[in-house]
């Protein structure tokens, strides 16, 4: 009989944690979808690579601001509604050879972003009349450059001059890795590669960076929505597997076991009573709290129902915090995290 107990408390942990770590693997993919799905709505990733371009290769704008973002507040702000850094999209094939650059000792008017977008304008398409490249090869972006040098007087030579003079950040950087090669063009056209696909790992640490941020408060959005109280629902899921136990232990030793299911179902008849919980696990009945829930009838069409009066309730009761604390803290670790634990729990291979 020990062996049985142990075994059946076992069994109650592991449904347990098995119904914790699906809720939060749902709502965390919850979360990346809406985060995904203003990142695309928005072009946020071709946005900050072309932020990036501008302050790389023409420098700041003519008021000495960066186009790329220096605080959180910018990349809501700034980024996705106003001064869009991408360039203008263009259906044109790139022209067979590299324009010039601006003869004059002066900032040329975003000469070397237009000059970029000409080489590598071949692999875009248009996304509200703006580019939508968001990933730029190191190679593609290293044959740019050779191609832009090959068009000058002096070839890298004249190019340095030029990007000099029109006093280009990217003067620095170029000439390092000529300096670096010792004035061979393959090494340095194999520099400029390196160079520029560390600058874009650089880059998309700082996207992730910015990418936090909006994922916590969308985590705390959809926590709040669902008004999801992760200690409410472990006891719902322990309730869930002892009503469901007693149903098998009535089934097993008969109608001594049954105390369990005259208790939930006192004022009903047991039959219905019993297959109606069984229908509906924990995991579907914690989201009846939503602030819209849906509702699956065993005959006719699905329906939504509006739970404002309740859902506004079920979030002004102080009691329910904590377990909105640790659903939110919970969506921080994001979706990756859970199916880790998911997988490791149900030993689920993962294939590379």
């Amino acid at each position: 009989m020990q062996g049985g107990g142990v075994i059946t408390l076992l069994s109650l942990y592991v449904d347990l944690a098995l119904g914790l770590v699906l809720s939060f693997l749902l709502l965390s993919l919850l979360v990346s979808g809406l985060n995904e799905a203003f990142v695309r709505l928005l072009a946020i990733r071709s946005k900050f690579l072309w932020a990036y371009l501008r302050d790389t290769m023409d420098g700041s704008d003519k008021e000495g601001r960066s186009w790329l973002p220096a605080s959180v507040r910018e990349v809501f702000a700034v980024l996705p509604f106003t001064r869009d850094p991408r360039p203008r999209h263009s259906d044109q094939p790139a022209p067979p050879e590299a324009g010039e650059l601006p003869a004059q000792e002066t900032k040329g008017e975003d000469a070397m972003i237009n000059l970029l977008y000409q080489r590598v304008r071949e692999i875009d398409h248009p996304k509200q009349g703006r580019t939508s490249i968001a990933n730029l090869p190191p190679g593609r972006f290293a044959t740019a450059v050779m191609e832009l040098a090959a068009a000058e007087d002096g070839g890298v030579e004249g190019l340095l001059a030029k990007l000099k003079a029109m006093g280009s950040p990217l003067h620095g950087h170029l000439k390092g890795v000529w300096e670096s090669a010792q004035r061979d063009m393959e090494r340095f056209r194999t520099g400029v590669e390196t160079w520029f696909d560390g600058e874009m790992q650089r880059l998309s640490m700082l996207y992730r960076r910015y990418v936090k941020w909006v994922v916590a408060a969308l985590g705390l959005v959809v926590t709040l929505v669902f008004t999801m109280d992760g200690l409410e629902y472990a006891k719902t899921l322990l309730r869930d597997n002892a009503f469901r136990a007693s149903v098998t232990a009535v089934a097993e030793s008969g109608p001594d076991a049954y105390g369990e299911l005259k208790a939930r179902c006192e004022n009903a008849n047991p039959v219905p009573c019993i297959t109606d919980t069984l229908s509906q696990p924990a995991l579907v009945k914690v989201f009846d709290h939503a602030l819209v829930s849906l509702s699956i009838p065993e005959e006719g069409d699905p329906a939504v129902h509006w739970n404002g009066p309740t859902w506004w309730d079920r979030l002004t009761t102080l009691s329910h915090w904590p377990g909105y604390l640790m659903t939110y803290v919970a969506l921080l670790f994001g979706a990756p995290f859970w199916w880790d634990v998911l997988r490791r729990l149900t030993g689920i291979r993962s294939r590379r």
